[in-house]
């Protein structure tokens, strides 16, 4: 039960009654279906069935930059779900991947031979590149333009693992970096940011590297029993003679060692970040870019120096999820959560550990970059002991009723037919 697991964090229950009594929908507005089109509708229905991370802040975002966004995901993921298909042999993935981003002007186009799990999107493409005609030119020409230069860059790893730190990077770049660009350019487009956002290469590349190192490195175990390899070979290679040694126990500290080394290089990206949103002036622009990079350095810490990597899957408890979620909406609090989660890992560190020296420097690294920001606001309710006690068992007690009613108004609905 998610509650119990928040116990030892009062902010936590205090955040999920908050969340569970109508915070959420600060977070994800109700959206105006009525006045949209039917197939506009059927993209946003996709959009909630295939991401788990991101439909949430994308509904949140102001005006008609949401629709392009929407587009723009949608695009993407069906061009992902080409790359993730073993079953599609690479004499047909290679030209598809090559050719993805001209298929947006074709009414026609669709795909029906893929096994994957979000295959809708490329079974029903014709109702996506609808919608994607539908966006002004400033929005068509950044997702065509992006789509294009993500499906050549998938095709070049399509037949190689990752080796060199630096090809690490440039994997990385072209399947998470170039979206952050694609992202800050259409924020630009939409006039919501000034150009700069969307001229800053470097920024927004780095923005997209942060999230995808995290999601590599977490996922380690998946990858492995889905025989995916994304950990470079100049990492692991200094530990075990096979990436999948490090799932078994014997390899264990070498595993860890390999690891924090990735951990530390996915650190280096977080002042990028911090620079990136000081940027922003737009709020729903704020919260799309910081809830995603928050939650990122909360599984890193999560993740950083743990055998459970290695033998499931790490997550952050619900309760800090919905905390940093509803929190991350301005810079200031930003910088605290980011400093927060920096000094959990700072106080982690092994003083055996090979990249202990290197860790300690990037974690200095951020700390000067935060405290260059304006003054940290405080997360910590104010509370006296026994108020917080009594507040903590009222949250407790009502998210257990809350829930029993949840459940029995979806029985009874169930059994009237709804």
């Amino acid at each position: 039960m998610d509650i119990l697991k928040s116990l030892g964090h009062p902010e936590e229950i205090y955040n999920l009654f908050r969340f569970k009594l109508g915070g959420s929908r600060k977070v994800m507005p109700k959206l105006d279906y009525e006045s949209m089109t039917e197939s506009l509708r059927t993209c946003y229905h996709y959009l909630n069935e295939t991401s788990r991370s991101f439909a949430a802040v994308i509904q949140a975002l102001d005006g008609e930059l949401r629709h392009a966004v929407c587009i723009f995901y949608l695009v993407l993921r069906a061009l992902d779900t080409v790359e993730d298909d073993m079953t599609i042999p690479l004499g047909t993935k290679v030209p598809l991947l090559h050719n993805f981003y001209t298929f947006l002007n074709d009414p026609e186009w669709r795909f029906t031979g893929s096994q994957e799990k979000d295959r809708k999107v490329l079974e029903d493409f014709p109702t996506i590149s609808l919608e994607f005609r539908n966006l002004g030119a400033e929005y068509r020409h950044v997702i065509s333009d992006i789509c294009h230069r993500m499906g050549v860059g998938m095709a070049e790893f399509l037949e190689k693992n990752v080796q060199s730190m630096h090809e690490w990077d440039k994997y990385c770049h072209y399947v998470a970096g170039l979206v952050g660009i694609g992202l800050s350019k259409l924020f630009s487009a939409s006039e919501l940011e000034d150009a700069e956002v969307g001229q800053d290469i470097e920024l927004a590349n780095s923005m997209g590297l942060f999230l995808q190192k995290t999601n590599i490195i977490r996922d380690y175990l998946e990858d492995q029993r889905d025989g995916r390899e994304f950990w470079p070979e100049e990492a692991w290679g200094q530990f075990v003679e096979r990436h999948s040694d490090f799932s078994q126990p014997q390899h264990l500290q070498s595993a860890l060692s390999c690891l924090n080394l990735l951990v530390t290089d996915a650190l280096r990206h977080v002042p990028h970040v911090l620079k990136y949103l000081s940027r922003l002036r737009n709020k729903s622009v704020f919260n799309f870019c910081a809830i995603p990079q928050v939650m990122a350095i909360a599984t890193l810490s999560a993740c950083y120096n743990n055998p459970q990597v290695f033998e499931g899957v790490v997550k952050i408890r619900k309760g800090q999820a919905v905390t940093v979620m509803m929190e991350a909406t301005n810079l200031s609090a930003v910088c605290t959560i980011i400093s927060q989660y920096t000094e959990e890992i700072a106080q982690k560190i092994p003083q055996t550990d090979p990249s202990h020296n290197k860790t300690l420097q990037i974690v200095d690294e951020i700390r000067t970059v935060i405290q260059s920001q304006a003054p940290l606001a405080s997360r910590t309710l104010h509370l006296s002991p026994v108020y917080l006690s009594a507040a903590m068992l009222l949250a407790a007690l009502s998210w257990q009723y809350l829930s029993t009613v949840s459940e029995q108004n979806a029985s009874v609905g169930d059994t009237q037919g709804r």
